[in-house]
């Protein structure tokens, strides 16, 4: 398979003329964790449903697809059948009426116009080859199938470019949470500092504020995080740059995005680490969203 990201959503047509009428396939596709099949066949296309579930494995990894056949035959398949035999015994008792009455004798055309004397056929089945209709079958599928895949690689270029889009935010996001991460130690110190002068005369002794300030920091200390934030990136654009199928691998790894972003809110001791917690938390979500349509 091509090294591109593809996606889940999509329309594909294929038709197919001969001897046989009309052979139309239609296959529309939607999310799906894994891939469904479903087809939609006309009475008489059994035989051909494996192969047709085997050319849509061969193309697609993930989605719900939805197959449907559609058969129109041709005018000369519809099979015409005049009840002679009823038509005799209507003009029969048409012409005694008209003796009998002096009315006027009915028409060929008004007897052929009652019911049960004219029958019409929907299918001729037995002018119709069944092994070129289920080869056409098969082709307008293949053709159904490709045009449904290039659809869903047409969403999937412009789905990597808006993932590649979050990636850079929650990157920038990275970076200023990175920055204040260097400024908090000192901030948390100042604070300590400044809350003990307020309470205590003399202040907070030196070396205990040091250890005071040391142990928050080192609870409030967010590097693991921030470096865990830079591999899940890194690895994202290493599963766009291979192509699909990497719909599930990027949304498990998103739900390690999360993680992340959870825990350093929960660590943030500053407003405006919790903001960009926040914010955080945000792009993460919206890069779990289009990760959905991913295959």
């Amino acid at each position: 398979m091509a090294e591109r990201v593809t996606g889940m959503t999509g329309f594909g047509r294929g038709e197919v003329s001969g001897d046989f009428g009309t052979l139309s396939v239609e296959a529309r596709s939607v999310n799906g964790k894994g891939l469904d099949l479903r087809l939609r066949l006309p009475v008489g296309f059994d035989a051909v449903e494996a192969q047709l579930r085997d050319l849509g494995r061969a193309r697609f990894n993930r989605g719900s697809i939805t197959v449907t056949i559609a058969h129109a035959p041709p005018e000369s398949a519809a099979g015409v059948r005049i009840d002679e035999a009823r038509l005799a015994l209507l003009a029969e008792r048409a012409r005694r009426l008209s003796d009998e009455s002096f009315a006027a004798p009915a028409t060929a055309g008004e007897l052929l116009g009652l019911k049960g004397v004219v029958a019409t056929d929907e299918v001729g089945a037995d002018e119709i080859n069944v092994e070129a209709l289920h080869a056409a079958a098969l082709t307008a599928a293949e053709t159904a199938f490709d045009s449904l895949r290039s659809a869903r690689d047409d969403e999937g270029a412009a789905m990597a470019a808006v993932l590649e889009a979050h990636l850079a935010e929650i990157e920038t996001l990275h970076a200023d949470a990175a920055g204040n991460a260097e400024a908090l130690p000192a901030a948390i110190k100042a604070r300590i500092q400044a809350k003990f002068d307020e309470l205590l005369p003399g202040g907070l002794d030196p070396e205990r504020l040091e250890q005071e300030a040391a142990m928050l920091a080192v609870k409030a200390d967010i590097r693991e995080e921030l470096d865990r934030l830079t591999a899940h990136i890194e690895q994202a654009r290493a599963l766009l740059a291979g192509g699909s199928p990497c719909g599930r691998k990027l949304d498990f790894l998103a739900q390690e995005f999360n993680r992340e972003a959870n825990t350093l809110c929960s660590k943030s001791a500053d407003p405006a680490l919790t903001r960009t917690g926040l914010a955080l938390k945000a792009a993460v979500d919206r890069l779990r969203e289009q990760i959905q349509n991913v295959e």
